[in-house]
């Protein structure tokens, strides 16, 4: 794998992710940094994150209506998402029934070196409290 180069370009991203708490769109990272006055262009923060997440300095995942979300990465290896539907909370959790579903199914397909992502999407537990009390 080629190294990329760490342009101010990549730098700034990664500066307003690890900025950022929970996840963010492309988007909406790109209008942060331009509200801050950053002549950065969508294109050049969408390689940037997709280069972070590649490297495993971001976590990536899918929202319930398919959009791309970034956050800087707490955690290094493989690892799993709680994610509140309503506020954004995530937390990183252990799925070691996962892991072995997975190399079990892949195995049982002919499949080898088979990866996957779970992310499991919720509401938490303020959001279910503050939910039942609207009722």
């Amino acid at each position: 794998m080629a190294v990329k180069r760490n342009t101010w370009q990549r730098e700034a991203v990664r500066e307003a992710l690890d900025d950022t708490d929970g996840f963010v769109s492309a988007q909406a990272l790109h209008s942060r940094l331009r509200d801050g006055g950053s002549p950065i262009g969508l294109a050049t923060v969408y390689r940037a994150l997709a280069d972070l997440a590649t490297t495993g300095d971001a976590d990536l995942l899918q929202s319930p209506d398919g959009e791309s979300l970034y956050r800087a990465c707490e955690s290094t290896g493989h690892h799993h998402h709680l994610i509140c539907r309503n506020c954004g909370l995530t937390v990183e959790i252990e799925a070691s029934e996962v892991e072995a579903w997975a190399r079990k199914t892949a195995a049982d397909h002919g499949f080898t070196q088979a990866q996957h992502v779970v992310d499991v999407f919720g509401l938490c537990a303020d959001c279910s409290a503050r939910a039942e009390t609207a009722l």
